[in-house]
């Protein structure tokens, strides 16, 4: 099964009951946005779950913007959403896939695998005439299964280790302007991880869904060089959109990369790490 559907199959799926469609949007500058778009206008079926409250842990001010919620609360969300061991979860945001690919992600760290995001996501499913309702569905709560998978993250400590004895190349999913300092808005320094290379999420998309396999394959191989896919650390500014990279990696037949999920937002909450601009 393909980390991505696209529309026309997902309009085949709508009445299968071991399908679980869950709506992702989310706004960065107005985290309210997502749930009010919900509210307004979903796919049928589609259940809620916000990146803050849902897909995200409390905040300490040292464990970064978006640190990963704890293993077995999150299990509880999800089979109550109607989620079990053979449910097929299809994710979908409207904003290119990073908030769907927080997801994804998450549930595979949870031992999950029979997970989808939505190739173009709201405005694609929009452009379909796909149907829109406003009513939210009833719930058959199920039992989540929790194998969580620690392989697939790394701690900030591993990556502070690696810059004296390297194991790992670290990718940063941020834009290059922030990558390198400039325009830093949601953090309060600027810069990136000593040794990082760049990669910005939305270079994985052309007019709103992901590039072919074969042509991240190419892109990505000029990062990759004589790396393998397996040596990737992937980061961002709070460890969503450095998700968006690992699902364009498993889509290009790339997969095996790991998250640091504290990202830049943890990395620099301590004075003590290096930064480089």
């Amino acid at each position: 099964m393909s980390v991505l559907i696209e529309v026309g199959e997902l309009l085949t799926l709508l009445d299968q009951p071991d399908v679980v469609i869950i709506d992702c949007r989310h706004d960065l500058a107005n985290p309210d946005a997502g749930r009010a778009a919900y509210l307004a206008g979903h796919l049928p079926g589609a259940h809620f779950l916000a990146l803050d409250d849902d897909l995200s842990g409390p905040k300490t001010g040292r464990n970064g913007r978006h640190p990963l919620p704890a293993a077995a609360t999150l299990a509880l969300k999800l089979g109550g959403l109607g989620i079990g061991p053979r449910t097929r979860v299809i994710a979908y945001d409207a904003s290119g896939g990073p908030f769907a690919a927080r997801l994804w992600w998450l549930l595979r760290w949870l031992g999950h695998d029979h997970v989808q995001v939505l190739n173009g996501g709201w405005p694609a499913w929009l452009a379909a005439d796909g149907t829109v309702q406003q009513s939210i569905a009833a719930i058959a709560p199920q039992t989540f299964p929790l194998a969580q998978r620690s392989d697939l993250a790394v701690s900030a400590e591993a990556v502070l280790d690696n810059l004296s004895q390297p194991q790992f190349q670290v990718v940063d999913a941020r834009s290059p302007e922030r990558f390198v300092g400039i325009g830093e808005t949601l953090d309060p320094v600027g810069g990136h991880i000593p040794g990082a290379a760049n990669r910005f999420f939305m270079h994985n998309l052309s007019d709103g869904h992901f590039k072919s396999p074969a042509q991240l394959q190419q892109e990505w191989g000029v990062l990759l060089g004589e790396l393998s896919p397996a040596q990737l650390v992937h980061q961002c500014g709070s460890g969503v959109t450095a998700c968006h990279n690992l699902l364009a990696l498993e889509y290009a037949g790339l997969g095996g990369g790991r998250l640091y999920p504290g990202s830049w937002s943890e990395w620099c909450s301590d004075p003590a790490r290096p930064v480089e601009c």
